[in-house]
């Protein structure tokens, strides 16, 4: 049985996996909304079309990681660890970056009466935690000194 010890983690390990899960809480919060002087309405992560992807992604790259570390018996790959990370995470990244370019947004103000729509909190959060996430898997992959797998 593998025994997880958050004390045994890096640095890099910690704020990859503290990511992770910012990311997770991320994609319950509303990505996309409209409001107006009458009411307003938004959706999850999940209903905001594939931007869920890229948030999973960041999710299941910190969760790796986290496994990985505890001793859990992962499969063995011809690629290395920290490669698999940086991978998950640079192409989470770059789904919800182009989500959230791609999201629709405006909005009118009126004679007592406006309304507006566009991205919402959860989006930007895991915008952000993506983005630590890449730039601390990064750091993981050089110190580790694997190689891409395309430069073998």
């Amino acid at each position: 049985m593998a025994a997880f010890d958050w004390k045994k983690l890096s640095t890099a390990d910690r704020v990859i996996a503290i990511a992770g899960l910012i990311g997770l809480i991320a994609l319950f919060l509303p990505w996309y909304g409209f409001s107006s002087t009458y009411g307003s309405a938004s959706v999850s992560g999940f209903g905001s079309g594939y931007g869920w992807l890229g948030g999973l992604l960041v999710v299941a790259g910190a969760a790796y990681l986290v496994l990985l570390r505890s001793g859990t018996n992962m499969p063995k790959t011809s690629i290395g660890p920290a490669v698999i990370v940086l991978g998950a995470s640079a192409i989470g990244t770059v789904i919800v970056a182009l989500r959230w370019l791609t999201l629709p947004r405006g909005s009118f103000a009126g004679a007592g009466s406006g309304f507006s729509y566009g991205a919402r909190i959860g989006i930007y959060i895991a915008l952000v935690a993506a983005i630590v996430q890449v730039v601390f898997s990064f750091r993981l992959f050089k110190a580790s000194g694997e190689a891409m797998p395309w430069s073998k």
